[in-house]
């Protein structure tokens, strides 16, 4: 049966939020706020549990699951190396509605689909979200929707379309209207603007000092 946490009461959030990381930790699904829309989570770690992500989701492994972490140095162990561009943009943006595309490190044991070699990671601005994974790590998270249906801006709608394929949802409040991150890629020569959203490709052009392309 799963439970759900009001991340509004101060005691609810400690008890939710110690639910969530023993839920990821066993490889299980959790519902999280973010500073964009509801998300999916669970350990990036565990191929399984990201298959189960996949599953609830109705999703194939055909669109990678993006990795949001808790601090501007956990990627450090995650991606081949850290651009100068990254570094420039992580400390303008981060955390924020910025999702940077790098090189992930060769040696790490992850599955997240068909991602060619590369990670999408962002820095989420929520506290919930960012006491979670301070607490437990680097988390797969995608929307916390069905393939195809709109992404949740509440708790309940997270609900409605998970039900009990998730254990634990912390419910952050309402997340207002939603707003994709921008996803800037910066595995070639020239940063390419995938898809603008939170942050405008002005606004990426000018932190990095250049032009940059678009998808």
């Amino acid at each position: 049966m799963p439970q759900t946490f009001d991340c509004a009461d101060p005691d609810a959030r400690t008890e939710g939020l110690a639910a969530a990381a023993r839920a990821v930790r066993a490889g299980r699904l959790v519902v999280l706020p973010t500073d964009t829309v509801y998300g999916l989570g669970c350990d990036a770690f565990s191929a399984p549990a990201v298959r189960s992500l996949l599953r609830a989701k109705k999703r194939g492994p055909d669109m990678p699951v993006p990795v949001l972490v808790g601090s501007w140095t956990t990627i450090d162990g995650l991606v081949l190396g850290v651009p100068t561009a990254a570094r420039e943009l992580i400390e303008a943006f981060w955390p924020g509605g910025l999702s940077l595309v790098l090189p992930h490190a060769p040696s790490l044991a992850w599955d997240l689909g068909a991602t060619k070699g590369t990670v999408m990671l962002r820095m989420p601005l929520h506290p919930v979200a960012l006491e979670l994974l301070r607490d437990v790590g680097p988390m797969a998270v995608s929307s916390a929707n069905i393939s195809g249906s709109p992404p949740p801006a509440t708790v309940a709608g997270a609900v409605a379309q998970l039900g009990a394929a998730v254990d634990v949802y912390l419910d952050g409040g309402d997340s207002g209207e939603p707003v994709a991150s921008t996803i800037v890629d910066l595995t070639g020569d020239d940063p390419l603007v995938l898809r603008e959203g939170a942050v405008s490709s002005a606004q990426v052009a000018e932190v990095l000092g250049r032009e940059v392309l678009t998808a």
